[in-house]
């Protein structure tokens, strides 16, 4: 997914951000908030000394009788980092600060409480840790854990949601995490429809076009690349237009489809080959060698087969370069 201010702007609406926590944070304390007072914040804090996240969006809401801050993070890397706890302590620690130098301190002079929240969108698994505790060493004395910082954010890994659990619910935040994951026009028509029937009001107009921008400008592209698009202001022109062009489009990704199949054929098929030579030349293969084998391209399947004549190790085999 590439990073584009439309993703932000979705969330840059209340009613995305309510159905975001409603939906998808599963804890008690979300009784005693009331969303009706849901207020961005501005996210200019992040300026001395750090580059400004132009993905992250800060809320405030209501809390009993507090403020309660929500740092959104919005990952789009495709890797995982492993140090996301270090960065969102940084980040929240720089709202903290922006928050004291305000004045805007709970009735009792204090710092308020506030969810950090990583939204990541990758097709990897998230496998960094959550707890900044974990990055660092084991301290060499019992005395030295006094001083070992905690902090834990909370991950929302899109991928890791079932689809039947998304489907079946009436919520803004499934619906963008449903057309994130679909695989042909007729899945993005499906919520489309749904779309359009949950946002009828007027006032409900701005969370619409936030959908119509980032479908032309982020999701679409990348379903039907090298098409030209019109702008969209509403998700119900995006609707008609898919109603027009959908058979073409659903034969050009069926043979997207069928390419893509081709390729990774071949590509196990080389696979294959190459793992009982290798394994008739060095004996049983290790598991970093059958993980390097299934991840590995067709070209770099090539370049191995073509070192297995001379290498004396797996090692020499498998070097980089």
């Amino acid at each position: 997914m590439q990073h584009d201010p439309s993703y932000k702007l979705l969330f840059s609406n209340p009613a995305m951000v309510e159905d975001l926590l409603r939906g998808f944070v599963h804890e008690e304390w979300l009784g005693d908030v009331d969303f009706s007072t849901l207020e961005i914040e501005n996210g200019n804090f992040v300026s001395e000394h750090l580059v400004k996240r132009s993905d992250d969006v800060v809320w405030r809401v209501r809390f009993r009788d507090e403020w309660l801050y929500v740092y959104l993070a919005i990952e789009f890397q495709s890797t995982v980092d492993p140090f996301m706890a270090l960065r969102m302590m940084v980040y929240v620690g720089l709202l903290y600060q922006h928050l004291e130098r305000g004045g805007q301190l709970t009735r009792h002079g204090r710092l308020p409480p506030v969810l950090p929240l990583v939204l990541y969108n990758g097709q990897a698994r998230w496998t960094a840790p959550l707890e900044i505790s974990e990055l660092i060493e084991a301290a060499p004395s019992r005395d030295l854990l006094l001083y070992r910082p905690q902090f834990h954010y909370l991950l929302l890994d899109e991928a890791r949601i079932a689809e039947s659990d998304l489907s079946g619910m009436k919520n803004l935040a499934a619906a963008l995490f449903r057309l994130e994951a679909s695989r042909g026009p007729e899945d993005i028509r499906e919520v489309l429809a749904c779309l359009i029937d949950w946002l009828q009001e007027p006032a409900q107009r701005s969370v619409r076009r936030a959908f119509a921008v980032w479908m032309r400008r982020v999701l679409l592209p990348a379903r039907i690349p090298g098409v030209e698009l019109e702008e969209f202001e509403d998700i119900q022109e995006v609707q008609s237009m898919l109603a027009e062009r959908v058979k073409q489009w659903t034969e050009e990704w069926k043979q997207q489809g069928l390419e893509q199949g081709l390729e990774r054929g071949i590509s196990q098929g080389e696979a294959q080959i190459l793992r009982r030579q290798l394994a008739r030349r060095f004996g049983p293969l290790p598991d970093w060698v059958e993980m390097q084998l299934n991840q590995a391209s067709t070209d770099r399947l090539e370049l191995w087969a073509d070192r297995i004549l001379d290498a004396d190790s797996l090692d020499a085999v498998f070097r980089q370069s």
